[in-house]
Formats: C-alpha cells, sequence, structure tokens
C-alpha cells in the first residue's frame, strides 16, 4: 500500500509539474515579452523621472514602492512563497544589492548625460556578459546559432550607437556616463546569472522578493533630507513616472524574468534584450523627442536577424 502511495503521490508532482510546463510553453512569449516591453518603457520614464529626482533618490523611491508591493504580497500570500533559508540570506542580499539596486544607481546616473535611446543600446550588451558568465558559473553550452545570433545583433548595436542618433557628443561626461551604464549592464547580467542557481531552491516569485528586499537594505546608508525634499515638491508626472517603474519594470517584469529563466538556459534568455534599444528609441522619439535615423532602422533589422536565427534549432560547437 506504501509503495502504490509513493507512486499515486510521484505520479501527481509529474502531472502538476508538466501542467506548468504546458503553461509556460503557451505563454512563453507573453511571459518573455512583457518585461522587455515593460524595461523599453523605462528609459524614458527615468529621463523624466531624474527632471526631478536625484539618482540615487529615484532608486530609492522606486525601490521602496517596489518593496511595499513585495510586502504586501507576503502579508495577503495570493500566491506560496517558498520559505527561506537563512543561510541563503548573504547570497540572496548580495544578488539583489549588485543585480538591481546597483544595477539601477549606475543606469540612473549615465541617463543624467545620454540619452535614453543610447542607454537602451548599451544595457543590451547584458547578453553578452550572461554568455560569457552562464559559460563559466552554469556550464551552459555555446552553440553555433547563439553566436551568429549575438554576433549579427552586436553588429546592429555597433551601428545604431554609432549612427542611430544625431546628438551624440563623446565628451568626457559622455563616456563617464556611457561607462556606469555599461557597468549597470554587468550587474544585469550578474542578476540573471547568480539568481539562475538559485532557482533551484526558490520560485520565481521568492526569489525576486527575497533579493529585492534584502538587496534594498543596502540603500539605507544614501538616504539623506535631500530624498524628503524632493519628494514633497514631486509633480503629479514624476510620481507616475516613479510608480509605474516601480510596479511593471520591477514587480512584474522580474518575477516574469524569473519564470523565463526557470524555463530557458540564461545565455539564450539574455538575447531577448536586444529588441529592447528598438522599442525604447521609438517609445524615447515619441515622449522626449529624441531623433531615429535609416542607419537606426538598419541596425535594429540585424538586431531582430539575430533573434531569429538563435531561435532557430542549434548546431552544438561546444560540449561540457
Amino acid at each position: 500500500m506504501k509503495g502504490t502511495k509513493k507512486s499515486i503521490h510521484k505520479k501527481t508532482i509529474f502531472n502538476v509539474i508538466n501542467i506548468q510546463n504546458n503553461k509556460i510553453k503557451k505563454y512563453y512569449f507573453l511571459i518573455i515579452g512583457l518585461p522587455i516591453v515593460f524595461w523599453a518603457f523605462a528609459f524614458p520614464l527615468i529621463k523624466i523621472g531624474l527632471n526631478e529626482l536625484h539618482p540615487i533618490n529615484l532608486t530609492i523611491l522606486r525601490m521602496f514602492i517596489a518593496c511595499l508591493s513585495f510586502l504586501l504580497i507576503i502579508i495577503f500570500k495570493p500566491i506560496k512563497i517558498t520559505k527561506l533559508n537563512i543561510k541563503d540570506i548573504p547570497n540572496l542580499f548580495f544578488l539583489g544589492f549588485f543585480g538591481v539596486i546597483c544595477y539601477h544607481f549606475a543606469l540612473n546616473y549615465g541617463e543624467q548625460y545620454i540619452s535614453a535611446g543610447v542607454a537602451s543600446l548599451i544595457i543590451t550588451t547584458i547578453p553578452i556578459f550572461i554568455v560569457v558568465l552562464a559559460f563559466i558559473f552554469l556550464s551552459e553550452k555555446i552553440t553555433f546559432n547563439l553566436f551568429l545570433g549575438i554576433l549579427l545583433s552586436l553588429i546592429g548595436i555597433i551601428i545604431i550607437s554609432l549612427f542611430g542618433n544625431t546628438d551624440i557628443n563623446l565628451e568626457i561626461r559622455y563616456i563617464l556616463a556611457a561607462g556606469a551604464v555599461l557597468f549597470a549592464a554587468f550587474f544585469g547580467a550578474f542578476y540573471t546569472v547568480v539568481g539562475k542557481k538559485l532557482l533551484k531552491k526558490y520560485s520565481p516569485l521568492s526569489l525576486t522578493i527575497y533579493a529585492i528586499l534584502l538587496g534594498s537594505l543596502g540603500m539605507i546608508p544614501f538616504i539623506n533630507t535631500s530624498l524628503f525634499e524632493e519628494i514633497t515638491k514631486l509633480s503629479w508626472i514624476g510620481w507616475l513616472a516613479v510608480i509605474f517603474l516601480a510596479i511593471f519594470p520591477t514587480v512584474i517584469s522580474y518575477v516574469l524574468w524569473y519564470v523565463a529563466l526557470d524555463f530557458k538556459p540564461a545565455s539564450e534568455l539574455g538575447i531577448y534584450l536586444y529588441l529592447m534599444p528598438i522599442l525604447s528609441t521609438i517609445l524615447s522619439f515619441f515622449l522626449l523627442s529624441e531623433k531615429i535615423t535609416i542607419l537606426f532602422i538598419f541596425g535594429g533589422f540585424l538586431i531582430i536577424l539575430g533573434l531569429v536565427i538563435v531561435n532557430k534549432k542549434p548546431i552544438k560547437i561546444r560540449k561540457k
């Protein structure tokens, strides 16, 4: 009888897992598409937020609202949360602090001096960092299609970066700002690759909640009186930008990203980020009047072509 009960229990677990996997497969492009769209909106909205808030204060306010949202989820428990293992707290703190908080600190600083479109282009180097880190730490396979797709997309990014925007001015301030955003890209890759390992212990929602709540503790030393002064003067447009940044590109997008990451390799998933600068630049054109050139369109075509190649059946050129 015990053997029968165990077999029935195993079958039930496998059935639940299969149902979940089928749902993820069915809605996969929606699951990965929404974060890309929300993150594309984030670049021009950060620019709007920076009109009224210091880069650090924008990060703190955005994360404060996101943390409140996660605390409400924990309190009301609409979805089951994986129990926190005390031993994982240091890893979760570093994941959240470097992968989320430092990412936004660096990105916000950079967007003070460079356009939203250019910032989104630099951030798309995340897949390159992901491939390298995933190969080193996760032993993920490198395929011919993945390599070719990244190469074509990278060429597209170079074309857009150098010739797709007529407002680029290579001053020291611009270079430092671009360097800060490049650091943000590395932190973004770190969040994806390190988080992939922790997904073996935690559900995507649980991992996102613990990482951001614990990582946000690292912002406490940066809180000062200027934060409260800027909050009291914040316009309704500024509040709208901050609230949108907190809920959609942060709470919803980070959770969906880990849902997709739990289903696909980190290196393959990262390639979808190449769509972000195309959407972000189009949005920046309408929201911030940033210019779009013919070469930007051509570079965007190469990026999409790279995505198409990556999604074809890969030809393996390297084994574990």
